[in-house]
């Protein structure tokens, strides 16, 4: 009986034992982990349709690296051409997520477009309710008698090379109204008993079929 008891003690204890290792185990963070920051420089299209990119619509120009718009790039172009630039503002950093660090982003782009009260016409209206834009009036607006609408665009795209013409269009082109920057990051998910090990620092990965490519910007000029 003796031998049975201890038998069970022992038991009992290695169950204990594989229970506090479970649980250190399961007990998990998540990291956010910066891959890659750039300047941005213009914004523009392709000058030539880009091959397995047919839907590219709109590039962000970046001293290091292009970023095509495959999704959204079609409501900022209309946004940003429509408005008057000087009465736009960015809402939210342009930080984008690259789930598998594979080439591809996706992200949101907000914005706002404010301005006086007797300065809108019946045509912005009508654009904002084609738009989705919706009615955000701050305190501050309204102490000046203004009006904001906010805009919410989520976007998805691929990264490329630095484009061909870069050099052309940082000396033809006026510089935005300040320094804009574009992150890119992704996530990584470790337990704490491991996460006292070296991490091994990621860089942001282009497209494997990606090639540089000629754009042509846009004629406005993002942002106040």
């Amino acid at each position: 009986m003796g031998a049975s008891l201890m038998a069970l003690l022992a038991t009992s204890g290695c169950a204990t034992s594989s229970l506090l290792d479970s649980d250190s185990h399961t007990s998990t963070s998540t990291t956010k982990n910066v891959l890659s920051e750039d300047q941005i420089i213009a914004f523009g299209r392709p000058a030539q349709a880009l091959p397995k990119m047919p839907n590219a619509s709109m590039v962000i120009v970046g001293e290091k690296n292009s970023y095509v718009l495959t999704q959204g790039g079609t409501e900022m172009i209309s946004l940003l051409g429509s408005l008057t630039p000087k009465n736009i503002q960015v809402d939210n950093d342009m930080n984008f997520y690259v789930p598998n660090n594979d080439g591809y982003f996706q992200g949101e782009m907000k914005l706002s477009y404010a301005k006086l009260k007797d300065e809108f016409k019946r045509s912005d209206y009508q654009f904002f309710l084609q738009n989705s834009g919706k009615e955000c009036t701050s305190a501050s607006d309204q102490r000046i008698n203004a009006q904001r609408f906010c805009f919410s665009v989520p976007v998805k795209g691929a990264i490329y090379p630095q484009v061909s013409n870069l050099s052309m269009i940082q000396s033809n082109y006026r510089p935005l109204s300040k320094p804009y920057m574009v992150s890119f990051y992704s996530k990584t998910t470790q337990s704490h008993v491991s996460s006292s090990g070296a991490n091994t620092a990621q860089k942001l990965v282009l497209l494997p079929f990606a090639l540089a490519f000629d754009v042509v910007t846009f004629p406005f000029q993002l942002l106040e």
